[in-house]
């Protein structure tokens, strides 16, 4: 399988500059570490809320909903086997404006990421340590990112291991210090969480999923991860196993967790937002509580915001090689095998956004979302392009329902954002339009190579 990847790259004009090093388990590790397999932590009390404390039940309809987008990526992967992700799917399955504006608006996704990741990871250090400015933790961090990213791409896939190891660690610890709870009384075993007839609506349903599915960004992650796995189909397979594995863990943790709560709605503000961390109050006492926010900050803080500089890093590369973005910015090193021009670039952006946007968090989190969602809406429709309309496919479940669906919930979430979001969103778009609008004007057309 090794030795026939090169030439697949080739077909499409490409050279294989990257290491393929990348078995099945580190990508579905990877795409775990991307998800953040404790990323309900963050939002449980608002889907609490929304849900009338049915969240376990709207992780499943999550799984459901996201799944379709995952379907897409694993068709679009097998079809074009490269870095890029939803660029060179939509680039190549409908065309090169197409692919421009896909590529740049999953990239305000990749780039506010790491970001929004380390504003959080400093801010909740400071609560801890005051004395030391939030600056400082964002540079320390940052730069030990930028070192692991830069050392070859299987470093960075042994500490993402790592912290795997460790967020399971935790949620092992979580779930049998809840069973003891459990058995001494402190809590009993109940069906509600999953389902209440007489609550469950169209209105309840998408209204909280519009706010669970934020747990699930990230999966798509794996896709820039083409040219460095060690064979085409590995990535459709790790995107539906990360996706699937990281739904089962969110809906244990969340179930678990609603069982001990003993209120109808939380109250707004800090009750709402630290929810799931009083609930580990209540399960394993004071000390466990603030080892799940540390574990939230230090393990799943910082390895979301590796896993995002390098997929930042892959996209840039794959823009750039083509020459949507500067050229400099494909550089590969020659030892390493890593778009190193391009981490750097990344770094550096990320710690100038960590300085100018520290005090926007719910800004950026809004923007991330809007990025990613209109990055998935550009792959479900590259999809039904390119096989449908294009090939004149017949697989009608895998090449039109599918995607359409997941156009479809896409479109319905991303309705659904707030104001300020779309605004900032739309913006962004914009800018990315006006450049490639200078592309033309300077004569650089950008073509794919065939």
């Amino acid at each position: 399988m090794a030795k026939s990847e090169p030439t697949s790259l080739a077909q499409f004009g490409y050279a294989q500059e990257l290491k393929r090093s990348l078995s099945l388990f580190d990508l579905v590790v990877y795409g775990l570490v991307s998800i953040d397999v404790i990323s309900p932590f963050s939002i449980f009390g608002l889907v609490f809320n929304a849900s009338h404390g049915m969240v376990p039940f709207i992780y499943v309809v999550g799984i459901m909903a996201m799944a379709f987008t995952a379907m897409s990526y694993a068709t679009m992967s097998r079809a074009f086997p490269m870095a890029g992700s939803v660029y060179s799917y939509a680039g190549r399955g409908i065309g090169e404006v197409a692919g421009f504006i896909a590529g740049w608006a999953i990239l305000l996704d990749y780039i506010l990421i790491p970001t929004l990741v380390y504003v959080v990871c400093a801010i909740a250090i400071q609560t801890v340590i005051p004395s030391v400015p939030r600056f400082v933790w964002i540079v320390l961090i940052l730069s030990f990112n930028t070192a692991v990213a830069l050392s070859g791409i299987e470093p960075a896939a042994r500490m993402n291991r790592l912290f795997l190891f460790l967020q399971l660690a935790f949620l092992t610890l979580f779930v049998v210090l809840a069973g003891i709870a459990i058995a001494h009384g402190v809590a009993h075993l109940s069906a509600a969480p999953f389902f209440q007839p007489g609550l469950i609506t169209p209105g309840l349903i998408f209204g909280s999923l519009s706010i669970a599915v934020l747990s699930f960004l990230g999966f798509d992650g794996i896709s820039t991860l083409a040219e460095e796995a060690r064979g085409d189909a590995l990535i459709g397979r790790a995107t539906l196993i990360a996706l699937f594995a990281a739904g089962a863990l969110f809906i244990l943790q969340t179930y678990i967790a609603s069982l001990f709560v003993g209120v109808a709605r939380f109250p707004p503000g800090e009750a709402t937002d630290a929810a799931f961390y009083n609930v580990a109050g209540a399960v394993g006492g004071p000390a466990f509580k603030f080892i799940a926010a540390l574990s939230k900050v230090l393990f799943a803080g910082a390895a979301v915001a590796l896993a995002a500089q390098v997929a930042t890093a892959r996209l840039l590369f794959g823009m750039a090689r083509d020459r949507k973005l500067p050229r400099f910015l494909s550089h590969v090193h020659p030892r390493r095998k890593v778009p190193d021009r391009a981490i750097i670039f990344v770094a550096i952006v990320t710690l100038l956004l960590g300085f100018a946007l520290a005090n926007q968090l719910e800004l950026l989190t809004s923007m991330v979302n809007f990025g990613a969602l209109t990055g998935f809406l550009m792959l479900h429709a590259s999809v039904i392009v390119h096989f449908v309309w294009r090939q004149r496919s017949r697989v009608w479940l895998r090449h039109l329902v599918a995607p359409l669906v997941g156009f479809t919930i896409v479109a319905y979430v991303l309705l659904n954002m707030a104001a300020p979001a779309k605004i900032a969103g739309l913006a962004w778009l914009a800018i990315g339009i006006a450049g490639l609008i200078g592309l033309k004007l300077t004569g650089r057309r950008a073509t794919l190579p065939a």
